[in-house]
């Protein structure tokens, strides 16, 4: 009761000026957001009972992840837009601070040879989700004051080139190539439609392209055993290979209308990461061919309906903070379901509003809550035609 009240608040004038927001937009995100809590239910219950003897482990923890999600996600989608503009260099320097916190001993929460978290209060937390909004929001901010000179070398490429620089250094020591190229790419797309020229994104893509392979020939790392199982993913079954081979095995054996809910195999200690980067392969399993194209169809219809809210921003700012949050979440999940189904080469990038996860479930829905604002700004004649 409380959260359909929350709900139909949401579509009301908060402030002058403002009209609803867009509600197929809104009900897109929370059904994701249920279908989500379902799956991964049934995702997770096996590995839940084997590693802590409690069925409901992951799903109670992603539970208490939401709330905070979804009551930062309220809240910001109350909070005009135009005040994270002010906030933008404090948000960027201070989300760079903590990245560089994940080489600092007795700070960082690392898993294996990676560095990404920090622990704060006793509950690890990941950076590089933070940098994501708040490069976003820098650059929108940035591309507003420098409109009209961002086609410019010196005082447009440069200076974008030398602070993605910069986050692109720390994400590589930790090492993370995933959310790196969610952020670069990103940025590339969001600096493009900010009026920077084709030869000097063209130039950007070029280098960055040099950088990658750089980084991913010269180091014996996880990258290039990935590139490997991605050429041939028969190459190494019972070690690099294993997880994309499972992952093809769930999504192969789910034929047209899959196993039925809860009937997933590949869930019994086979797949790994069932819940986390790993759970469309059991949905795929569990709910088939169909319900999976019909969730790639709501995330289409998700990303249209932003694309929409960014064409009809009143702003240059908002358009920009609009593009760049769309263009995020469809990287990122073309990055998570490619690289299941063996499409790209897989990156360990979670699926948004589905993989459990409490930084990246906040994150998203706080990007979400600052759509929703912008949607309540935007010149309507240019969201319905």
């Amino acid at each position: 009761m409380k959260l359909g009240r929350k709900i139909k608040k949401l579509f009301t004038t908060a402030q002058t000026g403002e009209h609803e927001a867009d509600k197929s937009f809104v009900t897109a995100i929370f059904v994701l957001i249920l279908f989500g809590l379902v799956m991964l239910f049934s995702a997770s219950s096996v590995v839940s009972y084997a590693r802590f003897g409690n069925t409901y482990h992951y799903f109670i923890r992603q539970l208490v992840s939401l709330a905070v999600a979804v009551a930062g996600f309220f809240i910001v989608s109350r909070i005009n837009y135009q005040i994270w503009k002010k906030l933008a260099i404090f948000f960027l320097f201070f989300s760079i601070a903590l990245l560089v916190a994940v080489f600092i001993p007795g700070l960082r929460a690392g898993i294996g040879t990676a560095n990404r978290w920090i622990v704060i209060f006793g509950f690890n937390f990941q950076p590089s989700e933070l940098v994501k909004i708040a490069f976003l929001i820098y650059l929108a901010t940035w591309l507003e004051a420098k409109r009209h000179t961002v086609g410019d070398l010196a005082s447009g490429v440069i200076p974008f080139l030398a602070i993605l620089f910069v986050i692109a250094l720390l994400l590589m020591a930790q090492p993370d190539l995933g959310t790196l190229l969610i952020i670069a790419a990103t940025a590339m797309v969001v600096f493009f439609a900010g009026g920077a020229k084709i030869s000097h994104l063209a130039l950007i893509i070029l280098l960055a392209a040099i950088a990658i392979f750089a980084v991913v020939s010269l180091r014996a790392s996880y990258q290039n055993e990935r590139l490997k199982c991605f050429k041939d993913p028969n190459s190494n079954t019972d070690s690099h290979c294993y997880q994309l081979n499972q992952s093809l095995i769930a999504v192969g054996s789910g034929g047209l209308f899959g196993r039925g809910l809860g009937e997933s195999r590949q869930k019994y200690m086979y797949l790994p990461e069932v819940w986390g980067d790993s759970i469309f392969p059991v949905i795929a399993e569990e709910a088939g061919f169909l319900v999976s194209s019909l969730l790639i169809l709501l995330y289409l219809f998700l990303f249209y309906r932003g694309l929409l809210i960014a064409r009809g921003a009143p702003d240059v700012y908002g358009s920009m903070l609009a593009v760049g949050v769309v263009t995020w979440l469809a990287i990122q999940t073309f990055l998570n379901i490619g690289g299941m189904i063996n499409l790209i080469p897989m990156t360990g990038v979670p699926l948004p509003f589905i993989s459990a996860g409490g930084t990246a479930t906040l994150s998203n829905l706080l990007a979400m809550g600052i759509l929703v604002n912008i949607s309540k700004h935007t010149k309507q004649s240019r969201i319905n035609n």
